[in-house]
């Protein structure tokens, strides 16, 4: 089960080479700095349309990656983290590409979703506009399957064919998957677009309870087999609340963007308020390989009039100040302007969304490892990463401005920046200091936030000043809890050993 340890998101082929190559990179340069891993999808194919979330073969490792034999060996040293990817299959997948030769009389068939599937009966215009999709556009792609023109369930995109979950073929399916990761070593398994996953007449379509009673049944299949799940959903703060109350955990997609904001504006108001109300079971993030998401603290969009943690001139502005920073290059890959277009992510590097400032991007860092959960860091995160304007002009995918593919030599030239060295040690102090065992109080008042782990005499305190970008960590003695314990007022230069 996951432990309480930093751990590393990242794809095999962009920071390693490979399932074994990543395996040496945490064994080697990077020994003793996770303690666990989510590894982004390995499976046939990895470099599909959606870099790997659109399976041909869920259940078999990309030999370009390595094998099931790689995976268990990187399962054996560290908590491993894989995707199930529950809502669709490839359009290339050897099941779906039956179907589409042979229709209704395919095997397959039951295994796909159809508009017909969901409204037998036809649905009327408020139905289908009530339908919640995170792109724009009805999620419905006509296709000929076995020679009568459908209407094929595609969420995302045409590419990625939706699973009818429903039928006994898509339950199989999914076991299958869930099977072949914890076989392979996975005991955390990321729920991947779950939200989307169960299709209801009548209703939005996402996370409904007929989606809450499926979540229900995959933990538990999940945890029969030793995994326990996190669920993936962007959405309003107060539904991620309350989905926490019924999950393994989530993600806490709000911190993000609050951190950008509060940095942006120097007022730790609307921070100090999820702080305060977020819940513990979650998996804290700053980037993942998605973009930084800004629909976790608008208003809610699936019922209009709820407020969010911002409102929605801030969440404007948050947009503009990404664009601002990072010097438009944000802007050339969101929204209409890239692929993969959507409605509540900007695509850009969390390094570069801060104007490339050490201070404050060590600042949203600490903020980050100080918050209750399990904390993950991207691997351009880990580098301070850029925008990498180049892969995008080459595959036109506005979330592989995020996405960049590391050399050695630019691993080995990244870790020795001094603002790498320095979230390394932070990194550290979150995955040994004892007070970390404990629990932690938040405070603070108009620009400064604070966060104090406390465990018996332990104590780790940041002091975070969104304003002026400087933090303070200062932390007691674990021999000599008692004594004056020791500061670190300049997390930029990371000459300070803080552990």
């Amino acid at each position: 089960m996951g432990k309480p340890g930093v751990q590393l998101i990242a794809y095999a082929d962009r920071f390693g080479g490979s399932v074994a190559g990543l395996l040496d990179l945490l064994d080697g340069p990077l020994a003793g700095v996770f303690e666990g891993v989510h590894l982004l999808p390995f499976f046939t194919p990895y470099d599909g349309a959606d870099a790997g979330f659109d399976p041909v073969d869920h259940t078999a490792v990309d030999p370009r990656l390595g094998a099931w034999d790689d995976v268990r060996a990187l399962a054996a040293r560290h908590t491993l983290m894989a995707d199930l990817i529950v809502n669709h299959v490839s359009a290339g997948a050897a099941e779906f590409q039956d179907v589409l030769a042979r229709g209704e009389d395919s095997p397959h068939a039951g295994m796909f979703l159809t508009m017909s599937a969901v409204y037998p009966d036809g649905a009327d215009e408020d139905e289908l506009a009530g339908i919640y999709r995170p792109r724009p556009g009805l999620p419905f792609t006509p296709m000929t399957l076995g020679g009568r023109r459908r209407l094929v369930w595609t969420t995302f995109t045409s590419q990625q064919i939706d699973l009818d979950l429903s039928h006994p073929a898509g339950q199989a399916y999914l076991d299958r998957v869930l099977g072949a990761l914890t076989a392979g070593g996975v005991t955390m398994v990321r729920l991947d677009a779950v939200g989307y996953a169960v299709k209801t007449a009548g209703t939005s379509s996402f996370m409904t309870e007929h989606t809450f009673g499926f979540i229900d049944d995959l933990t538990a299949r999940a945890r029969a087999l030793g995994a326990e799940v996190l669920v993936e959903i962007h959405s309003h703060f107060e539904r991620q609340v309350a989905i926490a109350a019924r999950v393994d955990r989530v993600y806490d997609f709000a911190l993000p963007p609050l951190l950008l904001h509060s940095l942006y504006t120097g007022d730790g108001a609307a921070l100090r308020r999820w702080l305060d109300v977020r819940p513990t079971n979650a998996v804290t993030v700053l980037d993942t390989h998605d973009g930084i998401g800004v629909v976790d603290v608008g208003p809610d969009q699936i019922e209009p009039g709820r407020p969010g943690l911002l409102t929605p001139d801030e969440v404007d502005a948050l947009v503009e100040g990404i664009h601002e920073r990072s010097e438009g290059r944000s802007r050339q890959a969101t929204g209409w302007a890239a692929s993969n277009v959507d409605v509540y992510q900007v695509n850009c590097t969390y390094y570069d969304a801060l104007g490339r400032d050490d201070a404050a991007y060590l600042l949203a860092r600490a903020v980050q490892l100080f918050t209750p959960g399990i904390p993950q860091i991207y691997y351009v995160g880990l580098l301070a990463g850029t925008n990498d304007m180049d892969l995008l002009g080459r595959t036109g995918v506005g979330r592989d401005i995020n996405r960049h593919h590391y050399t050695r030599e630019e691993i080995t030239a990244g870790l020795d920046r001094p603002v790498v060295r320095a979230l390394i040690d932070l990194v550290r102090v979150r995955n040994t200091h004892p007070a970390f065992r404990g629990a932690c109080v938040t405070g603070g008042d108009g620009p400064v936030v604070t966060m104090t782990w406390s465990d018996g005499d332990h104590r780790a305190v940041l002091e975070a000043d969104l304003a002026a970008a400087r933090a303070t960590v200062t932390l007691t003695d674990p021999a000599d809890p008692a004594g004056p314990g020791r500061t670190c007022s300049d997390l930029v230069t990371g000459t300070s050993a803080l552990v």
